[in-house]
């Protein structure tokens, strides 16, 4: 039988609850300030001495000679490189935890995380199949979507592969622990034969920019990137606070959850959707970043207990927060070369994986 204190919501009198919504309120904003002190120093952190201070004030200042040419340096520097990738650095931070948070309370495991289950698997590969077959097979469809294509097909990678997981680990009702992380572990070795296939395929330009995906990074982060991100990864963190009490609920069960009165289907429906967008298009411009929706979630029930309704937040808040201190050091660790920030998160995380193992909880969901 499977036993789920680990997950199920935390009840209390009205006087501790009083106190524990103040509490999560302090977290949250403790968390907002720390994501506001990381976020500046990403973009004053890198192998330039530039300044945002010194950049901003030059907006308001017109220098000549070789000043001029350091102002236009630093300008370049924080506006064009440093603040677009800190950007998009702390949106997928964001998006990878909260999506880690959502498949361990819709699975009711720990570890349910896109990465391990396979789902930023399938979004890499479908990123992969469009930069090979994009300019061929796949050509009509850029011609429709632009911009968008790349994303979209990363996105439709990880909501497949998501779709397939969850019908294959969910039967009677139930969801099998070990069918899900069974059949994760078998699609990504699928998804990654067929990005094999694809990469043997590849043109030297190609292979170039799959390099990309195989170590994840985001050296390559551009305004527009950022925007384009935001445009799916804001609306997707808008409807996460929505998700907290049927995620509460579903650690009972589905069947308690719909006497909870909660629309068990259509509730599915739209987690797996946000899952797979916002883990496609982080994937689609960020590349292979792993464990971060494993590590962040399970540090915040250790610390502030299961409760979805402050740990889906908090995880958005923090996941951003340990992506841009990951990418501070990966760009000074090696400077001035630069580290490949998967390969941080993976030294960190893999530990963390065997660890959550090792302490026997996840014996205990199982």
């Amino acid at each position: 039988m499977e036993k789920r204190e680990n997950f199920a919501p935390a009840r209390a009198t009205g006087g501790r609850m009083l106190r524990s919504a103040a509490s999560d309120r302090l977290g949250l904003a403790l968390l907002a300030l720390l994501s506001v002190v990381i976020f500046a120093a990403s973009v004053t952190t890198g192998a330039s001495s530039a300044s945002i201070l010194g950049a901003l004030g030059s907006l308001f200042s017109d220098p000549a000679g070789q000043a001029a040419q350091t102002v236009v340096r630093d300008r370049v520097i924080v506006f064009d490189i440093r603040l677009p990738r800190a950007l998009l650095g702390f949106l997928t931070g964001a998006a990878l935890a909260v999506c880690g948070a959502v498949m361990q309370g819709l699975f009711r495991n720990p570890l349910a995380d896109p990465g391990v289950v396979g789902v930023s698997a399938g979004a890499s590969l479908g990123a992969v199949a469009w930069i090979v077959l994009g300019q061929t097979v796949l050509a009509p469809i850029g011609a429709i979507f632009g911009i968008f294509s790349l994303p979209l097909a990363a996105f439709l990678g990880g909501l497949l592969v998501t779709f397939i997981l969850y019908k294959l680990a969910s039967q009677g009702g139930e969801t099998h622990i070990g069918t899900l992380l069974i059949a994760g572990i078998a699609i990504s070795a699928l998804a990654l034969a067929l990005t094999g296939l694809l990469v043997y395929m590849a043109d030297d330009q190609q292979l170039r920019d799959i390099t990309f995906w195989s170590l994840g990074s985001l050296a390559g982060s551009t305004w527009e990137k950022a925007i384009i991100a935001a445009i799916v990864i804001v609306p997707a963190m808008a409807v996460v606070p929505f998700l907290g009490r049927g995620l509460n609920a579903f650690t009972l069960g589905e069947a308690a959850a719909f006497h909870m009165g909660v629309p068990v289907e259509a509730f599915k429906r739209v987690a797996i959707i946000m899952v797979a967008a916002v883990t496609g298009v982080s994937v689609a411009f960020s590349g292979g970043i792993g464990f971060v929706g494993i590590i962040v979630p399970h540090l915040l029930r250790l610390v502030a207990g299961p409760d979805h309704r402050f740990l889906l937040p908090a995880s958005a808040l923090l996941g951003g927060c340990l992506l841009l201190a990951a990418d501070m050091i990966a760009r000074v660790i090696v400077a001035p070369a630069e580290l490949p920030i998967g390969i941080l998160t993976a030294l960190l995380g893999a530990p963390f994986f065997l660890w959550i193992l090792f302490r026997g909880r996840v014996g205990r969901v199982m």
